[in-house]
């Protein structure tokens, strides 16, 4: 069986100075301590970008940005390219994110076009489909997966091949930020349809390559029990990452 390194992945969203997220970084980079086997991400605003990589500096911290556009250049104001990422020091960046989705309208197609862009330059995407609770309640969760992940990355099955370095993120829309998460068993379910997915749309070896990250109100309390699932290769944390005494016990989840 193949072994997926796990991630702990901090989307800072709209928060954070950039002293305070200059600080955050040091403390996550000396909380990090003998963990080896884990991997550290944090997603600052644009604007700290160029700041976070300097306090990174030789920390095992990997830096990724929380959107992009799909053009490389043009008259899109207001817009970051990927290549500007990467100028930044980016070598991630999250893509089709609920609340890009849900607040500014972002459709899957859209999504499709950024990963392709991604890709193309190397970014590595971090690709987030999701359920809202209406779309649960009335059982729909595994078609609106399904219609996202299809659509999301046409371009990926059109090409018939997905990069392993690819990192998937389930986020129910009805746990973000809401404090409810969805139970361990519930985000197995999904996470392993999403990998079944995967398989049945590229190959097994595919399939037991890339990693599924879980997001929906993550903390320290319940990250063991979701990291205890097959299919969960780590989390895509909010509000937890904020603060660095309760994103550090996270990168740690094996000594709760």
């Amino acid at each position: 069986m193949f072994e997926r390194t796990p991630m702990i992945a901090g989307n800072w969203k709209m928060n954070l100075s950039v002293e305070e997220a200059v600080a955050l970084t040091e403390a996550v980079g000396s909380g990090i301590g003998n963990v080896s086997d884990v991997e550290v991400l944090v997603a600052p605003p644009f604007t700290h970008l160029a700041a976070v990589k300097r306090a990174i500096d030789e920390s095992r911290i990997f830096l990724a940005a929380q959107n992009m556009h799909s053009e490389m250049s043009g008259a899109y104001t207001g817009e970051i390219s990927g290549r500007m990422l990467q100028q930044a020091g980016c070598t991630h960046v999250i893509l089709g994110h609920s609340e890009r989705r849900t607040l500014f309208g972002e459709t899957s197609e859209v999504v499709n076009l950024k990963v392709r862009a991604a890709s193309f330059l190397g970014l590595i995407p971090i690709i987030c489909v999701g359920e809202t609770l209406e779309e649960r309640e009335s059982d729909r969760t595994f078609e609106v997966i399904k219609e996202q992940l299809d659509v999301s990355m046409d371009n990926f099955r059109a090409d018939q091949m997905m990069p392993t370095t690819t990192i998937l993120a389930y986020e129910p829309v009805w746990a973000i930020g809401t404090g409810k998460t969805a139970t361990p068993e519930q985000a197995e379910e999904v996470h392993q349809f999403i990998r079944l997915w995967i398989e049945k749309t590229f190959t097994s070896g595919v399939a037991a390559q890339v990693r599924i990250l879980y997001g929906g109100s993550v903390k320290p309390e319940n990250v063991k029990a979701l990291m205890t699932e097959p299919d969960i290769d780590g989390a895509l944390v909010g509000g937890a990452s904020l603060k660095g005494d309760s994103f550090v016990p996270l990168i740690h989840y094996r000594e709760a």
